[in-house]
């Protein structure tokens, strides 16, 4: 089945090109199209937001499918849907943000790790009972691999 998505804005941040470390701090702006402006009533009062976005410059073959994270030799080869690689048959990423600011059709956001020019495919409000696991388990490696990268 193919899937057709329309951007809905997007992604302005000083970063342009993919890193694997040090995005906490990175302050990005959201810019949608003004026709969606008015969907944003009342998301200034979270303090978090979901972004969802298309990895535009990541590519995908066979290859990809299993993999060390980031090509580390120090991780184990997992498949690609046990990991967040960019590299995946549908590059869509999704990263819970501290909410900085809205003016107008412009949120501005800290800690999201997209680059300059990524489409924004949705914007959602952080619901702990929705998006907040009390007791979440995840192998060892995944802390080893996430040290620096917020």
């Amino acid at each position: 089945m193919k899937l057709v998505l329309e951007s809905i804005g997007l992604v302005r941040s000083p970063v342009v090109e993919g890193r694997d470390e040090d995005w906490g701090s990175v302050v990005s702006e959201l810019r949608f199209e003004e026709r969606y402006a008015k969907g944003l009533l009342g998301i200034d009062q979270f303090s978090h937001v979901l972004v969802i976005y298309l990895m535009h410059k990541s590519s995908f073959d066979e290859t990809d499918l299993v993999r060390r994270p980031r090509g580390r030799d120090d991780m184990p080869e997992v498949g690609i849907f046990a990991q967040r690689a960019k590299h995946r048959p549908n590059p869509i990423g999704v990263t819970a943000v501290k909410l900085m600011s809205v003016d107008g059709s412009v949120v501005r956001v800290q800690g999201l790790d997209a680059i300059d020019g990524t489409p924004i495919i949705d914007i959602k409000p952080y619901f702990p009972a929705f998006d907040a696991i009390a007791t979440p388990t995840t192998p060892e490696w995944v802390d080893r691999l996430m040290a620096g990268y917020f």
